[in-house]
């Protein structure tokens, strides 16, 4: 799980492993498995760094 922040600042947990696609449009916009869009704040490079640390957490 990782946490990122909504356009208003609050925070939301999104499985890393139900990412499909983040693009950025000028918002990024999160695609989930499930068709899901979620909207965000942070960056692909801030999102793509928060998976990466994800996906190494879980693999110690």
């Amino acid at each position: 799980m990782i946490r990122l922040k909504r356009l208003n600042q609050s925070e939301i947990v999104i499985n890393a492993e139900l990412i499909q696609a983040i693009e950025e449009t000028p918002d990024t916009v999160i695609t989930l498995t499930n068709g899901q869009k979620i909207v965000v704040a942070d960056s692909i490079d801030e999102i793509l760094e928060k998976v990466i640390q994800y996906k190494r957490n879980i693999h110690i």
